[in-house]
């Protein structure tokens, strides 16, 4: 899915009156028919060692546009280079994970037109993690809706945790589209190829049950507490020594489709690494002492 540009959302507050004279500025006051700033698209706050980054367009469901994307990058930058930031959570306000692209900024700026010149590089899109992976945990804490752009981020994603209430589908092709976020080449490399094509050719959507039956995610909670069992995780993560976590994490993805030897020579060569570090001679002498290990990240 391409970026979208901005689209402000109209201040609802502010769009109607029974009284015309209300609907008229105060001349007498120093901000009179000013608006307030829009909030920023999307919310970046560090929480000891983790990042949760927050799409924030809950009028909008929180559907993706160019500042949001412009944001969630910003904090994918973050969370590589910075050696406190162990764990990160994606998550949504309002209610909503991600509606996707914003469809109704579409008929005015068809997404078609801007790729008519060329020069225009889709097979990385950093905001939602294609062609970009993080080095550390991406932990993700859904409520309602994660359609379209929604499902595909989630696939960029380590850990999926949804409310019960929550939808999911890749609805593109319902509406002529194409899924550019990546899910025509990751979903059927995550759930069983039959059940991925049916999401894609169909465009349905499918309940947080039924992803969790197919391992699209892994657990549903009760609604609203998608967010608190995602940090819950996200601490029991950044408790463990960071070093190992993404060296395992690294082996993951790196021995993704390889011959199982071939994918041992890998492992072992990671794996070594994390043995010769101080966290690894700190883990053994907290189990010693009978206490909590103070991991450093090196």
């Amino acid at each position: 899915m391409p970026a979208m540009p901005a689209t402000g959302e109209p201040d609802s507050s502010n769009s109607d009156s029974s009284n015309s004279d209300a609907s008229k500025p105060d001349s007498s006051k120093p901000d009179a028919g000013r608006h307030e700033p829009e909030p920023p698209h999307a919310l970046i706050e560090r929480r000891g060692h983790v990042l949760v980054v927050t799409m924030n367009r809950p009028r909008a469901r929180n559907a993706l546009s160019g500042p949001m994307m412009a944001l969630m990058r910003q904090a994918w930058d973050e969370v590589d280079a910075d050696p406190q930031i162990r764990v990160a959570v994606l998550t949504g306000a309002g209610g909503a994970f991600c509606a996707g692209a914003d469809l109704k900024a579409m008929t005015a700026a068809p997404p078609g037109d801007s790729f008519s010149h060329g020069g225009m590089d889709l097979s990385v899109i950093e905001a939602l993690l294609k062609g970009r992976r993080l080095a550390k945990p991406l932990i993700a804490a859904v409520e309602g809706a994660a359609i379209a752009g929604g499902t595909e981020i989630l696939q960029a994603t380590d850990i999926r945790i949804a409310g019960r209430s929550a939808r999911f589908g890749i609805s593109e092709a319902r509406w002529g589209l194409f899924p550019l976020g990546g899910s025509a080449v990751r979903l059927v490399r995550q759930i069983p190829y039959t059940i991925a094509a049916d999401l894609l050719l169909t465009g349905r959507h499918i309940s947080a049950d039924e992803a969790r039956r197919i391992g699209l995610i892994g657990e549903v909670v009760p609604d609203g507490q998608a967010l608190s069992r995602a940090l819950e995780v996200a601490g029991q993560i950044a408790a463990n020594g960071p070093l190992a976590v993404q060296a395992i994490l690294r082996t993951i993805r790196q021995t993704e489709g390889m011959a199982e030897n071939e994918a041992f020579a890998v492992e072992a060569r990671i794996g070594m690494e994390v043995f010769m570090s101080a966290d690894a001679r700190e883990g053994p002498r907290a189990f010693a002492e009978k206490r909590s290990p103070v991991f450093e990240g090196r």
